[in-house]
């Protein structure tokens, strides 16, 4: 459900209730920002891979499983690429507490889950994580940030 549009014709946000049956959605949404932007198609598909990556921890991290919260994705053209914004106030997220996954272990001894981080950064060129504390008993937001830059 998209947001009033901004001053700014480079930026476009649209609000989702964190179900899975929002992810085509969502990946949709960014693929279009993606391919305005002018990356190229293997581009595009890496923001689409990163941004359903990330929506699906958002509602099985953040939020414990699918709800009727809301997950903000804010995309941004700009000179150098695309910056994608996704905002949710659920549970706040520290990516430093997440282990660096063992790759080089057997797949019978790797451990379960833990690469949704691992393929975010692998995905996009930026990957950045931000905790906003809530006011007045208000419930802080995770703002994570993915950047994907234009091939020179």
């Amino acid at each position: 459900m998209p947001v009033p549009p901004s001053n700014d014709p480079n930026t476009r946000t649209a609000v989702y209730i964190a179900r899975f049956e929002s992810l085509s959605d969502v990946r949709d949404f960014a693929a279009q920002a993606a391919t305005d932007c002018g990356l190229s198609e293997s581009a595009v598909y890496s923001v689409q891979m990163a941004v359903d990556e990330a929506f699906t921890n958002i509602i099985e991290h953040a939020f414990g499983g699918e709800c009727q919260e809301e997950i903000e994705c804010t995309c941004q053209i700009e000179a150098s690429g695309l910056k994608i914004t996704l905002r949710d106030c659920g549970e706040p997220f520290n990516p430093l507490a997440v282990p660096e996954p063992d790759l080089t272990a057997e797949i019978e001894e790797r451990q379960v889950g833990g690469l949704g981080l691992f393929f975010m950064r692998q995905l996009m060129d930026e990957v950045h994580f931000t905790f906003l504390p809530g006011e007045n008993d208000q419930n802080g937001c995770n703002i994570l940030t993915m950047v994907k830059y234009r091939e020179k």
